[in-house]
């Protein structure tokens, strides 16, 4: 894909498939961490220099790291995708209870359903990183609207009747 300026964009397939590999991510990691301020020992990897360089050449042209001055530090898009990266990092240890939540609330979306405000009391007892609870609600919200909406389409109006 090509910007307006005619240079190479990295595809979301591209940039995830750089990190995809255990001793890249962990390269990539490495690099964020240290900040330039001192050098990765490959050793401490477990990769041999071709590896090193093999690797740090993709993350280079995935666009998520740069280099000054012989330090290697992350681009604006390496640290969101770091960030991302962590946020995965952080869902992952919620697993089970993400499942469980998940569970409740196919089963009651099968049924007749349970009221918006009891599914965000759940999520809200079993999750407490904000960040995980924050992006949970938002789908939760868009989940019932469309729910909503869907139920609103099927079912025929409502008639009223007024009398003065």
């Amino acid at each position: 894909m090509k910007d307006l300026n005619s240079q190479v964009v990295p595809s979301i397939t591209a940039v995830l498939k750089k990190i995809s590999d255990d001793k890249t991510l962990t390269l990539f990691n490495s690099i964020a961490g240290v900040d330039g301020d001192k050098n990765i020992p490959l050793k401490e990897l477990g990769l041999t220099t071709k590896q090193y360089h093999t690797r740090i050449s993709g993350l280079l042209n995935a666009g998520l790291i740069t280099r000054h001055k012989g330090k290697y530090f992350l681009t604006l898009l390496g640290k969101v995708v770091y960030d991302c990266q962590l946020t995965i990092g952080k869902a992952l240890t919620y697993h089970w209870k993400l499942k469980a939540i998940e569970s409740i609330e196919t089963s009651a979306s099968v049924m007749s359903g349970i009221p918006d405000g009891e599914l965000a009391k759940l999520v809200d007892t079993l999750i407490d990183n904000h960040q995980i609870k924050d992006i949970l609600m938002k789908s939760m919200c868009i989940h019932s609207s469309e729910i909503r909406s869907t139920v609103s389409k099927t079912m025929p109006p409502i008639e009223q009747k007024i009398t003065i």
